[in-house]
């Protein structure tokens, strides 16, 4: 008898869940299916699990293709149940190849093929929907959104788009995506949501024209150059009752939502000063460091470090300064920028070709809040006080890059659970754009 082992978390189970079942079953002549734990689930980075264990378990009994159906609970299992077993095959989709190939000395491992189209007709609840989301770009941020979706319930990738063909092809290619070059409408038609990854200058025409489409719009930084284009792009959406997510992916993060529980708590006294700092050397031939028009520090990550200070500070600042150190193409390469508000000061600073220590201080009356680089995960971060012998430490659980947390902000609001959106408000998002349309007007200048 040949045995095969295949685990998941099977989570508003679908056609994507009963296809991968199907080809497990035909592998061999038994099948042993392993359904993760909801803690299980959330050690090993899975975010929004909405089903409860025993729901799950009975979605994949009532397929009728589980001869055994286990609990999988810790970390090593997998080894554990293979010999236990006496497993012949393991095997799970190709979206985790390689992933799993130290089982190889055990059993044999076969990863299966995606699903290409996968709809909720499965589901028991239709107030939880599959949500059919298509990749607008096909660049560096494209991968990553692939690698974290599958963290997230809910969030299935069916196509992308890229006018430029060449660029398309090869992200076709590797990860077996349709990915379409013509007609932009063409590509909407298949999917439910976009995530738009496209260079900066594209982000408010991609958008605008998905929500007339009617689709829900996740949108990387920044959504639009100028106030007046944010706030039409949220007004559209709002009168269509679509989400519209600018994709900060900090914001989402729970250690930085803790972050900020902790500075507004009162331990540190009144909050007086807030200072953010992100720099990254990007490559000299990069997009940043070449697009003298769209590149550059402050549209690559303005937006991470004032998002503290609108939090903690508000957006009723007085006066804003910015400040640049330009390259030969008038491309900033570090930019500073300073707000002055009623009582209280910040400083915000980003570059990409100048590097500086990437902390976030959070300054009060009785103490202060330091985050140190990367502050943008939080991952770690300390309070201090007068006395230098009193340091309170905290440790916020983070999980893969961040972008998860984004992902799952945006289907969790797609389906209504989550529709508060404190987290980044439409007023932040617009207090962002006037300074970024005070900078770009700065740049045409010069």
């Amino acid at each position: 008898m040949k045995k095969v082992i295949t685990y998941g978390t099977f989570d508003l189970f679908h056609q994507g869940h009963l296809n991968i079942l199907s080809r497990a079953r035909k592998l061999g002549d038994y099948l042993i299916v392993g359904v993760t734990t909801e803690h299980f689930d959330e050690m090993r980075g899975k975010v929004n699990v909405i089903d409860s264990t025993l729901e799950r378990i009975e979605n994949v009994r009532k397929t009728g293709l589980a001869d055994e159906i286990i609990i999988e609970d810790h970390e090593g299992q997998k080894i554990e149940d293979i010999q236990k077993y006496n497993i012949d095959i393991f095997t799970v989709g190709s979206d985790w190849m390689g992933t799993f190939d130290y089982l190889n000395n055990f059993c044999q491992v076969i990863y299966l093929e995606r699903t290409p189209d996968i709809s909720s007709t499965m589901l028991r609840k239709s107030r939880f929907q599959i949500i059919n989301v298509g990749i607008v770009g096909t660049g560096r941020m494209a991968p990553r959104f692939l690698e974290e979706d599958k963290y997230v319930s809910g969030i299935h990738i069916v196509c992308a788009y890229n006018p430029e063909r060449e660029s398309g092809d090869l992200f076709r290619e590797k990860y077996e995506i349709p990915v379409y070059h013509e007609e932009y409408q063409q590509f909407l038609d298949h999917v439910d949501a976009v995530y738009i990854a496209s260079p900066n200058e594209t982000h408010y025409g991609y958008a605008k024209q998905a929500l007339q489409a009617g689709k829900h719009v996740l949108s990387e930084n920044p959504v639009a150059m100028s106030k007046c284009d944010v706030e039409e792009l949220y007004d559209l959406a709002e009168e269509k009752n679509l989400v519209l997510l600018e994709g900060i992916k900090t914001a989402y993060c729970p250690g930085f939502q803790q972050l900020l529980n902790t500075a507004q708590s009162g331990k540190i006294g009144e909050i007086k000063d807030v200072e953010a700092c992100f720099t990254r050397l990007a490559d000299v031939e990069s997009r940043e460091r070449t697009d003298a028009e769209f590149g550059g520090a402050f549209l690559e990550y303005a937006a991470y470090t004032l998002l503290p200070i609108f939090k903690l500070l508000g957006t009723q600042y007085k006066k804003v300064e910015i400040y640049s150190i330009l390259d030969e193409k008038g491309m900033d390469l570090y930019t500073k920028i300073q707000l002055i508000y009623e009582q209280g000061m910040a400083t915000a600073k980003c570059g990409v070709g100048v590097k500086s220590e990437g902390q976030l201080v959070i300054a009060g009356t009785n103490g202060y809040v330091l985050a140190e680089s990367p502050w943008w995960l939080t991952r770690k971060y300390m309070v201090r006080y007068e006395n230098p012998n009193v340091i309170d430490v905290f440790e916020p659980k983070f999980q893969g890059d961040g972008l998860r947390y984004e992902i799952s902000e945006f289907a969790s609001k797609i389906n209504g659970l989550e529709r508060n959106t404190y987290k980044l408000t439409k007023e932040e998002i617009v207090a962002m754009s006037e300074i970024t349309e005070i900078f770009m007007e700065k740049r045409k200048k010069k």
